[in-house]
């Protein structure tokens, strides 16, 4: 794993984590055995201050303090035990009478509060003010003075005063940070031995699938291969986690692009090839224009004015076919740009049927073919682009004609298609497409695709653009006998809408 790699940036969060939770767990732990033990000093010494007022006269009959013999009483308790702080308090609470070294009593007066409430008997643990810390609060016992039978004052022992409170700071202080960095040691190494283990276990499907990023190369067609033979990725086993959705969601995306790719391959190997055939078709009405124009103009004194004439037609006719191919190739360079948009409007297919019909009797006729009209009744409208349903009429139409021999016939069936709309055929009785030819009929020219003469030019991939920008498509039927049969549907105004 290089530097600076999520296992390790996981591994940083985790041991900050530990590090913080190690340190508050510390602090409340030494928190909670401070508050313990004072908790269980205060209760192991509750009577403490009873039997000092129990024991020792500590007040005159007269209510006054012998402060000497009662600080020399408190420094002999206090020898006893370091730890206490015995003093003597008015019933204002005022000290009376302590033995603290000269200069560390900080205030002359205790709050009463704490004291009323054990001596009226609240469980410990309960604070009170420490005579020799303006701030401090300590555990305590306290006792009543009673001259009379009345209160005259209090007996009031800090029970752990400033010598243990020396005493504890440093050895607490030892143990703390003796604790604290063996914690911290131990938290360390678990941190780096879990840690470590555990995100490289959490990280490796985010590994893997790093390095399957890192491996996928469209360029290669064994890749390729793979990716589309894995199948869909829906038929994976659903995701439980987030790396699990990411490994999927690129699987999809794999596959999406390999899919992408291999159209994108065979749309660059149908152009290679569209190109090819129309250099092909180009070049040989060229070549023929050339020769004839060259004898023309090398044996124009000795040719008659017939030959010259038949020549003439036959470069003309050659003339023809390249301006043809010319436009059609035009017309799809514009069709596959986007640059026609289709209008649509509403009309009727049958009249458009029996209008482009009209245009094309006169050729049927010089072929001595017929044209068939077989229109159903009642079809609905349609909703699509006039002029260009009407080329892909006349495209189709013109194909036929030039490829069914004379005396034939060409038929358009119109039949309603139910939500489709309507469905359109084209019929002819001509020799048919060869079954080598037929996958690539409507993405590339075909030479003298029913094996006659002439060229099968761009007319049908015209017309399959044209068809998709409809919505729509067309396709080659089976044929009954000889002949081919083209179909595509149009859709009626209403599903156009609702499609839209």
């Amino acid at each position: 794993m290089r530097a600076g790699s999520l296992s390790h940036r996981l591994s940083a969060v985790l041991a900050a984590l530990l590090l913080t939770c190690c340190s508050v767990g510390i602090a409340l732990q030494v928190r909670s055995a401070w508050r313990h033990e004072r908790d269980v000093a205060q209760r192991l010494s509750l009577g403490l201050a009873q039997n000092i007022a129990d024991h020792f006269t500590l007040m005159s009959p007269d209510g006054s303090v012998n402060a000497t013999a009662v600080e020399a009483l408190f420094h002999r308790l206090m020898e006893v035990n370091p730890s206490v702080e015995v003093y003597l308090l008015g019933l204002d609470g005022r000290v009376l009478a302590e033995a603290a070294p000269p200069g560390h009593l900080k205030r002359g007066r205790v709050d009463l509060g704490p004291v009323q409430r054990l001596v009226a008997g609240e469980p410990p643990p309960i604070l009170g003010d420490d005579p020799r810390d303006e701030a401090g609060q300590k555990v305590f016992s306290a006792a009543p003075v009673r001259l009379n039978g009345r209160e005259a004052g209090y007996v009031y022992v800090v029970l752990l005063g400033e010598a243990y409170d020396a005493l504890s700071r440093d050895a607490a202080l030892d143990a703390a940070l003796q604790a604290t960095g063996a914690t911290m040691a131990l938290a360390a190494l678990l941190c780096l031995l879990v840690g470590l283990a555990a995100f490289a276990w959490i990280t490796r499907p985010l590994r893997r699938l790093t390095e399957q990023v890192n491996q996928f190369d469209p360029d290669d067609s064994t890749v390729l291969d793979e990716a589309l033979a894995m199948g869909p990725a829906d038929a994976h086993p659903p995701a439980h986690d987030e790396i699990a959705s990411l490994d999927r969601a690129f699987a999809r995306l794999r596959r999406r692009i390999a899919e992408q790719w291999r159209e994108l391959n065979a749309q660059d190997q149908q152009r290679r090839e569209l190109v090819a055939n129309i250099s092909h078709d180009l070049r040989t009405p060229l070549t023929s224009l050339h020769g004839y124009l060259e004898t023309l103009r090398v044996k124009s004194e000795a040719l008659s004015q017939a030959d010259r004439l038949r020549y003439l037609d036959v470069a003309l006719s050659q003339s023809e076919k390249v301006g043809r191919l010319a436009q059609e190739l035009f017309e799809l360079a514009r069709l596959e740009h986007g640059v026609v948009k289709p209008h649509r409007e509403r009309f009727s297919l049958a009249d458009l049927v029996q209008d482009v019909f009209q245009k094309f009797e006169l050729a049927a006729e010089a072929r001595r073919q017929h044209l068939v009209a077989d229109i159903a009744p009642e079809l609905p409208v349609v909703h699509a682009d006039l002029g260009l349903i009407e080329r892909v009429l006349a495209n189709l139409l013109d194909n036929a004609i030039r490829h069914t021999p004379p005396g034939g016939s060409i038929c358009v069936r119109l039949r309603s298609a139910g939500r489709r709309g309507v469905e359109v055929q084209v019929r002819d009785s001509g020799p048919g497409i060869p079954q080598a030819m037929q996958p690539a009929l409507f993405t590339r020219p075909l030479l003298s695709a029913r094996g006659r003469e002439g060229s099968g030019g761009l007319g049908l991939v015209i017309v399959r653009r044209i068809l998709q920008l409809h919505g729509s498509d067309i396709r080659l039927m089976p044929a009954v006998g000889e002949g081919a049969v083209f179909r595509f549907c149009l859709s009626d105004l209403h599903e156009s809408l609702n499609s839209a």
